[in-house]
């Protein structure tokens, strides 16, 4: 196990940051994929389609052709979650990092370093949600490079934040991750975060059974030295 540490963002990490998130985020997209074709409403529909080209056309290989069709239409829109997500982020608060994260007592951003290397990231922000403001911080951009997961970084980042939320006298830590995201989502339901709530960010994700998934820790009660 390699030996890490986890420190404020410096400007010279920039690039590193930027580079670790996009990965994190686009290596998601085959899972995601994955999850989408294991829904009943996606199965049914490709069996549909299946029927439906092969009556309309008298041939089962047209039948496949409409389904490989609908698997690649599938991958791309999947893919384009993905990219949207990273091109919307790499141009707004990942585009300054400092400016978003360090110049408010209420924010903060992190790295988790390991042979010199920025192996990790996460950060500490108000929430968008404006009943939420005041009230709780928002765990983001959290990420671990491929290489350096199961080695208890992205607990030790989160532990961070938490950390940092309690300090400041909040009552609750919140985040948003993705359904195809599993390993994260054991890894916060571990730390004592608990589901409150899902919703699918457009009309498109609904209809390919794309959620993301809404979590919450409340600070109140716990114990400050390490969280559960």
């Amino acid at each position: 196990m390699a030996s890490f540490r986890v420190r404020q963002y410096r400007d010279d990490d920039y690039d590193a940051v930027r580079s670790l998130f996009a990965r994190g985020i686009l290596e998601h997209a085959p899972a995601g994929y994955r999850l989408v074709l294991r829904s009943a409403g996606a199965r049914l529909g490709l069996l549909v389609l299946f029927a439906a080209a092969r009556a309309a056309a008298g041939c089962w290989l047209l039948g496949l052709a409409a389904v490989a069709v609908a698997l690649g239409a599938t991958w791309l829109h999947v893919r384009s979650f993905s990219t949207s997500y990273v091109r919307q982020a790499l141009s707004t608060d990942l585009r300054d990092i400092a400016a978003s994260y360090l110049r408010s007592p209420d924010s903060c951003f992190w790295v988790a370093e390991a042979g010199g290397s920025v192996v990790g990231t996460v950060a500490a922000a108000p929430p968008q949600d404006p009943a939420e403001r005041g009230a709780a911080l928002e765990l983001k951009r959290m990420s671990v490079s491929k290489d350096y997961r199961g080695q208890g970084i992205a607990k030790s980042l989160c532990e961070e934040v938490l950390r940092f939320a309690r300090a400041r006298g909040y009552g609750a830590v919140v985040l948003t991750t993705s359904a195809a995201q599993v390993a994260a989502q054991r890894l916060y339901e571990r730390q004592g975060f608990r589901k409150v709530g899902t919703h699918s960010p457009s009309l498109l994700a609904r209809l390919l059974c794309f959620q993301l998934i809404h979590y919450r820790y409340d600070l109140h009660g716990r114990d400050a030295a390490s969280p559960r």
